[in-house]
């Protein structure tokens, strides 16, 4: 099989790598990028230099727009990029042009310029419903983009805890290979129905039930009707995604489907720590018991019209034999999202500890234990993915795609 060479974007604390890394030694991360604008100390590219320092890769600090041109060639291109607006305007002096700072075009141009054989993106689950005003156009636009340039493209909203693993979050994985790649070649639109069940990328990393949801699926053309630029896609997109899809040539065929779920699951109480130091106990139990509780409430607007807000209740401790919530960058503080447990230990009442949400991602204890803040630990976990996801896929890639 030989080596892979692998350049990742938007790195972070380094959990695509890790996955990737864990399901073989023949991945290769030979470039990669983490940049954090406007921030004076660079913590998460500070812990990926840690544990990956530059050997056998090169480790930039600095606007992917600004060092693009630098990414060398590579097999696999990875990365977690967040959701934007992308949609693209016509100029009369430059031709197609997306909106500055949207880090799609960075990947865009990256892939027009060495075309990778295959593609590896992470994104919010909403990706594929924004914008609210034209559902479905930015994930239209990507598709668009992959499609022009000769890529076969796959996509799956996996919630992790569905398959087994620690925490219930959810993310839109994309996978795309070049059309001339062998495991592209043996598919035509025809055969959408079984890609999706049983032949494609996910269906092999993540598979899937036999229950038809008849009401959610749709066919479309990305390059046909209304839909023959990308200027076009961009003004007058609008279709609905579901949770997985294929696109073969310009033709997508997207269905709502139900994971086969295994019969392990790793649950909250799995991942807890012993002995955990008192500081983690000072809580005040009223203010998180408001906080987690159901609310109505009459709000006011600036401009003096009033409306009723409303938000239901989180469960308060937080259940142990079940996986954990979507962890968030406000995790650990005094806020309605981060977790809150009674330690079955001391049974007393306590937030999660840095080493507990590394390992609801999946990550080594103490990974971020690199010199940084705690509140940047549990920052950088809440913008991380679950790592056991990327090694499925990495091993998907390597034993039933590429061999």
């Amino acid at each position: 099989m030989g080596e892979i060479k692998v350049v990742e974007l938007f790195a972070g604390v380094g959990g695509l790598r890790v996955g990737l890394e864990r399901a073989s030694p023949d991945f290769k991360t030979i470039w990669a990028n983490q940049w954090e604008p406007g921030k004076k100390n660079q913590f998460a590219f500070d812990c990926y230099s840690k544990h990956f320092g530059n050997t056998g890769s090169i480790n930039i600090n600095d606007d992917i727009a600004k060092v693009k041109d630098q990414v060398p060639e590579h097999d696999l291109l990875v990365g977690g990029f967040p959701c934007q607006d992308y949609s693209v305007a016509a100029t009369k002096a430059k031709g197609i042009e997306g909106k500055k700072g949207v880090l799609w075009w960075s990947i865009h141009d990256i892939i027009k310029n060495k075309h990778p054989k295959y593609v590896i993106l992470e994104n919010v689950d909403r990706l594929v419903r924004s914008p609210v005003k034209q559902r479905g156009r930015d994930f239209g636009v990507i598709l668009r983009c992959l499609a022009d340039e000769g890529y076969y493209v796959e996509w799956r909203i996996v919630n992790a805890a569905e398959y087994g693993f620690q925490q219930r979050r959810r993310r839109t994985f994309i996978f795309a290979c070049k059309s001339d790649v062998p495991f592209a070649k043996t598919y035509e639109s025809d055969y959408f129905e079984n890609i999706i069940r049983s032949k494609g990328f996910f269906a092999r990393a993540f598979p899937v039930t036999d229950k038809v949801f008849s009401s959610k699926v749709n066919k479309f053309s990305m390059g046909k009707c209304n839909y023959t630029t990308l200027v076009e896609v961009s003004d007058n997109f609008a279709e609905d995604f579901y949770r997985a899809g294929v696109m073969v040539g310009y033709d997508v065929y997207t269905r709502e489907v139900e994971p086969k779920s295994p019969d392990t699951q790793i649950t909250l109480r799995d991942i807890l720590e012993k002995d955990v130091d008192e500081k983690y106990y000072k809580i005040d139990i009223e203010k998180w018991q408001y906080m987690k509780g159901a609310k109505k409430a009459l709000r006011t607007r600036k401009d003096g019209s009033t409306y009723h807000y409303s938000e239901g209740a989180i469960p308060f401790p937080d259940i142990l034999d079940r996986p954990g919530r979507t962890m968030l960058t406000s995790e650990g503080t005094v806020n309605r999202s981060s977790h809150l447990i009674e330690d079955p230990q001391t049974k007393r009442m306590r937030i999660l500890t840095p080493i507990e949400c590394e390992r609801l991602n999946g990550f080594p204890d103490d990974w971020t234990n690199t010199g940084m803040t705690e509140r940047q630990r549990y920052f950088t976990m809440g913008n991380a993915l679950v790592v056991q996801l990327i090694e499925r896929m990495g091993s998907t890639l390597i034993n039933e795609v590429i061999n």
